[in-house]
């Protein structure tokens, strides 16, 4: 299934994308896709609705912004130099654990809305990253294994990252990830069953139609199966958590010499599966 929320910004209604593109308004049934309906079985109840009245519920205009697929998360915790050839561009060494850290909620915004520039931004740069939703409360799993059964989906995370802010001066990462606008997710949340492998998985980027990044999940230092294990050993993975799994190589700190967005530039991205987002570079607001 591939779960969507539609609507104006933090009104956002529930919804589904069938298979033969249309959208269909599930609000009627269920009131978000939010920790209630994952830890209630959600899932399970969604699919046999569809099964069976699919063909009668109403249609959502193609003309409707796409929010978030998921609502404000609890948390939104990434994973950084998780690709093996990313770490090398960034000059840093293969990590032997992950490293992690937080990136405020607050960023997450619909797939097509706007990135909108921090105030003194000057190295704003792209990251496409495999987005992966916690589908149930998770604390201390036994092993990867077992923590295939917590994911509720998979779909397209945009984690943008302020360089000056991340790694110049003092402080943590945090501060270079959580700026306004700074996490576009979406188009759809996709269930796991339509996901045969998310271990293999393309990911490829575009700025202003030139091809920045071109990677696949293959290439992870750490799986998503290890990682939703890990992290539940140290914090509890509520349902609706986003986990951003780390980017491939490409990003514009890596190039020689550096390149970041400026207003006006565009930025796709796409996952394999996983559908295609885009959002336009805006100046900062007054």
């Amino acid at each position: 299934m591939r779960l969507i929320r539609f609507g104006p910004d933090r009104h956002e209604h529930p919804g589904v994308e069938l298979s033969d593109g249309r959208r269909v308004d599930l609000s009627g049934s269920f009131a978000d896709w939010g920790p209630a309906f994952f830890n209630g079985g959600g899932l399970y109840q969604l699919r046999d609705l569809l099964a069976r009245h699919a063909g009668s519920l109403p249609e959502v205009p193609a003309s409707v912004r796409l929010g978030p697929p998921v609502p404000r998360p609890g948390k939104v915790v990434c994973i950084g130099l998780n690709y093996a050839d990313h770490a090398a561009e960034s000059g840093m060494d293969i990590p032997t654990e992950p490293v992690v850290f937080l990136k405020a909620s607050n960023t997450v915004v619909g797939p097509y809305d706007d990135i909108v520039l921090p105030r003194g931004s000057v190295k704003t740069d792209w990251e496409v990253e495999l987005g992966v939703v916690i589908g149930r409360d998770a604390k201390d799993l036994d092993s990867p294994e077992e923590a295939a059964s917590f994911i509720a989906g998979y779909c397209i995370s945009h984690d943008v990252s302020e360089r000056a802010f991340q790694l110049e001066g003092t402080g943590q990462w945090t501060k270079g990830k959580s700026c306004d606008t700074f996490n576009p997710l979406g188009p759809w949340l996709v269930t796991t069953d339509e996901i045969a492998d998310p271990r293999n998985l393309g990911l490829r980027l575009e700025v202003n139609g030139e091809r920045m990044q071109d990677g696949n999940t293959r290439t992870m230092v750490f799986d998503v199966f290890f990682l939703v294990h890990y992290l539940s050993r140290f914090m509890t993975l509520e349902a609706g958590d986003v986990i951003t799994t780390g980017t491939p190589p490409g990003v514009g700190l890596g190039m020689d010499p550096p390149r970041y967005l400026k207003p006006g530039d565009s930025v796709e991205l796409s996952i394999s599966g996983l559908g295609t987002q885009r959002q336009l570079v805006t100046p900062p607001r007054a």
